[in-house]
């Protein structure tokens, strides 16, 4: 199996429920705020006790199931850049908390930059209406490791889609 053929086929995981602590701004594509939300977020980042892994988490929590099928860059999602907590009992100042309910999820590791759509291109037109699986109603996100560099070609992170098996 050669690369590409590896970082196209998902694991298919049943997660645990985690609790996360982060900020969140509305955003659609077309009107992309990640930098913001991600310049505001990295200085409190070091204020957060208590998490069990370093690794970032960037969140997509979309208004209902139909944002792909209905696909339009200008429909409005919640997006998070948080980090992993246990203990939520004493946040920073303008830190909130999410708690992103296990179940099924399909996880691709993906290698290349952050700015590249085809991956997601890949998941949505290709792989999940070939797959035996459908979307589940729950947020999406992309784990960001110590090899996640942004927009660097050579980056890498895990790109968790929420699944259920198809009816």
């Amino acid at each position: 199996m050669n690369y590409l053929e590896k970082m196209l086929k998902p694991k298919i995981e049943q997660l645990s429920t985690k609790t996360v602590v982060g900020k969140s701004l509305r955003m659609s594509l077309a009107n992309n705020r990640t930098f913001e939300l991600w310049q505001s977020f990295m200085p409190l980042r070091k204020t957060i006790k208590d998490s069990p892994s370093p690794h970032l988490y960037s969140i997509q929590v979309y208004d209902n199931d139909t944002y792909y099928e209905n696909f339009n860059p200008q429909t409005e999602f919640t997006k998070w850049a948080a980090i992993e907590t246990v203990n939520n009992d004493s946040l920073p100042e303008n830190l909130e908390t999410l708690k992103l309910d296990g179940g099924l999820y399909a996880i691709f590791h993906y290698e290349g930059s952050s700015t590249d759509p085809s991956i997601f291109q890949y998941i949505f037109k290709t792989w999940l209406p070939q797959s035996s699986y459908e979307l589940d109603e729950r947020p999406h996100f992309e784990i960001l490791g110590n090899k996640y560099k942004n927009e660097d070609p050579n980056s890498e992170e895990q790109i968790c889609i929420p699944i259920k098996l198809k009816k």
